[in-house]
Parts: C-alpha cells; structure tokens; sequence
C-alpha cells in the first residue's frame, strides 16, 4: 500500500499528461474532422467506426504497416546487437578507451533527430557526399553519383542506419550497467567448471542479464516502430511517390497535408493499439521463459 502511495504522484502526472491527449486523439477519429470543421465553417459529423474502416479497407494502408513492421524490426535487432556486443567490449578494454567509446555513444545520442538526420544527408549526399568519394577511392564502379534515396530499399537502409546509430547507447548503457552488476565469481565459477566463452555467455550471462534486456528491447520497440523524423527529412517526406511512407508519417500526411483530421487520428489509435499488443504480447512470452515474475 505504501508503495502505491509513493507511485501516486507520478501515476496522476502520467495520465494528465498522456490519457487525456489520448482520449482527444480517440474522440477525434470518430469524426469527419477537416479543415472545415477546424476552422468552425461546417458542423462535425459523427462517422463512429467510418475512419477505421476506410483506414482498414486501404490496401496502401496494410503496405504501409508491413513496411513499418519490416522497418522497425530492422531497427531494433540492429540496435540491441549493436549496443550489446559494444557494450560487452566495453568490459574488456582500458578505462581510455572505454570512456571514449561512451562520449561517443551519448554524442550520437544526444544529437537531436533533424540535426543528425541533416548531417547523414550530407555524408550521403549524390554529388559532394564523403561516402560516395570514398567508395569511388577505393575503386567500387557505380559509387560516383549514387544516390542514396532515390532506391526504396536503400532509402530505408540508409534510414535504418542512422536510427541505429542514435538509438543504439540506450542500449549499450543499460546492457553495460547490467554487465558490471553480475558478480565475477559466477563467471569465475562458470570457467572452473570447464565451460567456454560462448558456454558462460549463453548459459549464465544472458539469462541474468534478461531483465534488462526487456527494458532495452520494450524501449528499441517503442521508439523504432514510432520513427518518424529521420524518415521525413531523410526521405523529403516519404520517399519517391511515397514509397518510403511508415505510419508516423502517414498519420502526418493526412492529418496536416490532407487536412484529413480524422483519419490521420485513427491512424494514431492503431498505431497506439498495435504498440500496445506488441508490448504485452513481448512481456507474456517473457513471463512464460520465467524472466517475469
């Protein structure tokens, strides 16, 4: 009880702040909300479920949520393998060098999305990007003039790669805290019983460092699958003819582009929805390994 009494403040600060958007966000989807209707020269029309389904009838819409699924994935295993294996490095080498790796991670952390996302531009800029000149240095033909977001598929990799970059010392902190807490004569004890690197590390360090994990992997979900910066400025919008679109930025451009209110705030429900059953389904098959308790 006296544990829910100190959790109180916060649990009333959470849902000020983020039940009551949501419960606009929810009132809204259920109407036709356009530029008319915002600006007071029409009446609001109650559709109920009518965006949800239109949204559920759009084969672009179900293109847009595998591309999102597809991309987001990408994201977070390159994530959690980045930041993992840094930070199991990170134990292995001299303090200089570990602090450096550090600031270098909070750096690319700290950086704010449009700037980062500014800056990935340039290196992979057509004409004057220092990646081209580099391929083109040591040889590779067709470097000279590439362009880097004109491809689909090379536009969401060139994404993907800058979400990684920023999104990957979240995950290098928390794996490198859990790392340095694991006492050593449990490892000490794993090689006296003759077990190898790999042995210690899949049997007795990944199961004690699964907590953790979940935190890290729940947090990659929930900021990966929600990008919407990097795909908008490193995409001009969404790519050619939109084909680089994820939900953020689709909700974007029928909420603001479309003036389509409505719709681009059922958008946000499903996307809230989809977040939500991902995360619990993710915490269930976790409870079910005995991770939870």
């Amino acid at each position: 009880m006296m544990a829910l009494l100190y959790l109180a403040p916060a649990a009333l600060l959470l849902v000020g702040m983020m039940g009551y958007p949501l419960y606009q966000l929810v009132q809204i989807s259920l109407y036709e909300y356009g530029q008319a209707q915002a600006s007071g020269g029409a009446p609001l029309e109650f559709l109920g479920a009518g965006n949800y389904l239109a949204l559920l009838g759009d084969a672009h819409f179900w293109t847009i949520l595998l591309q999102t699924c597809v991309f987001a994935a990408i994201c977070v295993l390159g994530s959690l393998v980045t930041g993992i294996g840094l930070a199991v490095l990170a134990t292995k080498v001299s303090p200089l060098p570990r602090i450096m790796l550090f600031l270098a991670a909070i750096g690319a952390w700290a950086t704010p999305a449009v700037a980062g996302s500014t800056v990935w531009l340039f290196l992979f800029d057509q004409d004057f990007g220092l990646i081209n000149e580099a391929l083109t240095g040591i040889g590779i033909s067709g470097a000279e003039g590439m362009s880097w977001t004109y491809d689909k598929y090379l536009a969401f990799g060139l994404v993907a790669a800058e979400v990684i970059w920023c999104s990957f010392p979240f995950v290098l902190v928390t794996t490198y805290a859990g790392l340095i807490g694991i006492p050593g004569e449990v490892v000490e004890a794993a090689a006296l019983d003759g077990a190898s690197t790999w042995r210690t590390t899949r049997s007795v360090l990944l199961p004690m460092l699964r907590p953790v994990l979940v935190i890290a992997t729940i947090q990659s979900i929930i900021w990966d699958f929600k990008v919407f910066t990097q795909v908008y400025v490193m995409t001009n919008g969404g790519g050619v003819a939109g084909q680089n679109m994820v939900l953020n930025v689709y909700a974007y451009q029928e909420a603001f582009a479309a003036s389509n209110y409505g719709l681009g705030s059922a958008i946000g429900v499903v996307m809230t929805a989809l977040l939500l059953l991902i995360t619990l389904l993710y915490l269930r098959a976790q409870r079910g390994n005995g991770v939870l308790s």
